[in-house]
């Protein structure tokens, strides 16, 4: 398919069903830490164990997740549309399940939220890992990969806007009614989607298996982009589960504002989108990465300085590290398209490669998670503290913490992608017939 077959309505209706998963991950990721801590008395480091333990299990069948994917995919693009549909009605159901728990007793209920988190992850996972090398299949250059990648992330802002300012409007029983109905209507355009090409069936013997479940990590470009991919990863987990904590406790904003916050962010990260598109035909996609990370880092590193009574402030905040958000969304996942086809497994591994690359996003989150709630335990840090130390320790978490991992990001993309992607110009011999007489 070539840059201009890719029209918009094709972005749509593959893009389509980016707007659920994105739905659904800002309650897994966000709202449901918060809920459990302040709902039902969870604990932080109890709720941060569980997390950890459910995120980690996630994290490490993805890789088996992605071979399935290909062989799904060298059956038939219809076997990848069947498995989608069971998956989505798995993730429904479990989502359902871990915001409305049928016991509130708190062994029953870690019980109860173990089983269901297990379940939404898997589901979510194949559905994400499925979506995303459909559109590596795809194919095209730098700029159509972008625009791919965009749709997707684009259309995943949207429901991310929704999940935000669902809850407060509506309530939790009629968001998990609406994430149903976007569900369902994201797998219906995704079967009118344009078709990938999927290449030769992998061969099916056990070390054969294991070979193509390792192989991304044969191909040096891959191991240089998952190293910046997972520490901006991280950088970005942690302010995402510790942003409503930073919100209620050190800003001190009323209830009200925060679907704001979180609206501005991520509708300024989908505007941002066509601006960063323009900037990846200029500047390709890595260099135009790195000025999103610089952009975050800025950003972060003035939210430091924000304290009670800051809420207007924290809305531009929002809105900056919104527009820096575009890049981290839409240009990682073109880079890997890149990378997949530039190695010749386009058509045939994809899902190894996409394995891998859910497996460092679950990664973050289990780290993001079990690390730093825990650890704002033992500095004192309580949900709704007002202690000063405590209060100090949630800001350098949340913000501080962050910037120098974004520092370390953006060294990495500088040194290991863009630098081995233009390599110095060397002095060549001249020719014998333009050299000077002696």
């Amino acid at each position: 398919m070539s840059a201009h077959e890719f029209s918009r309505r094709d972005g749509l209706l593959y893009g389509s069903l980016g707007l659920p998963l994105a739905f659904v991950a800002l309650p897994l990721y966000v709202i449901l830490p918060n809920h459990y801590a302040r709902e039902f008395g969870v604990p932080l480091a109890l709720l941060g164990a569980l997390l950890l333990a459910a995120r980690l299990l996630d994290a490490f069948i993805d890789p088996l997740l992605g071979r399935l994917s290909d062989r799904l995919f060298s059956r038939s693009v219809s076997s990848i549309l069947v498995a989608g549909l069971a998956a989505s009605l798995a993730l429904a159901a479990g989502f359902a399940g871990l915001f409305f728990p049928p016991v509130r007793e708190l062994s029953g209920l870690m019980a109860w939220a173990a089983v269901a988190l297990v379940l939404t992850y898997t589901a979510y996972s194949l559905l994400s890992i499925t979506h995303q090398s459909w559109g590596a299949m795809l194919g095209g250059d730098e700029a159509q990969r972008g625009r791919v990648v965009a749709w997707r992330e684009g259309l995943g802002l949207v429901g991310v806007v929704l999940a935000a300012v669902a809850p407060t409007l509506l309530g939790l029983p009629a968001t998990a009614a609406l994430f149903t109905v976007c569900l369902a209507l994201g797998w219906l355009a995704w079967t009118r989607a344009p078709r990938p090409r999927p290449g030769p069936v992998m061969p099916l013997d056990g070390a054969a298996q294991a070979i193509s479940l390792w192989h991304p990590f044969t191909r040096p470009a891959f191991r240089r982009l998952l190293i910046v991919f997972v520490l901006n990863g991280i950088a970005s987990a942690i302010p995402a589960t510790l942003v409503l904590f930073f919100v209620q406790d050190r800003l001190q904003a009323p209830p009200a504002m925060e679907p704001a916050f979180l609206g501005t962010y991520f509708i300024s990260a989908a505007l941002s989108l066509p601006l960063w598109m323009r900037a990846v035909r200029r500047f390709g996609l890595a260099r135009t990465w790195l000025a999103g990370i610089v952009l975050a880092v800025a950003t972060f590193a003035w939210a430091a300085t924000l304290g009670a009574g800051d809420a207007g402030l924290f809305l531009v905040v929002c809105a900056l590290s919104g527009v820096a958000l575009g890049t981290d969304l839409a240009l990682p996942g073109a880079l890997l398209a890149g990378v997949i086809a530039e190695n010749g497994d386009r058509g045939h591994a994809e899902g190894a490669y996409f394995g891998w690359w859910n497996f460092a996003i679950k990664l973050n989150l289990a780290l993001a998670a079990g690390l730093a709630l825990p650890l704002l335990s033992l500095a004192g840090y309580t949900p709704g503290t007002s202690d000063p130390q405590a209060l100090l320790a949630l800001t350098l978490a949340y913000c501080a913490l962050p910037c120098v991992l974004k520092l370390l990001a953006g060294g990495a993309l500088y040194a290991l992608v863009i630098r081995p992607s233009n390599p110095p110009v060397t002095a060549q011999p001249i020719p014998p017939l333009l050299r000077k007489p002696s």
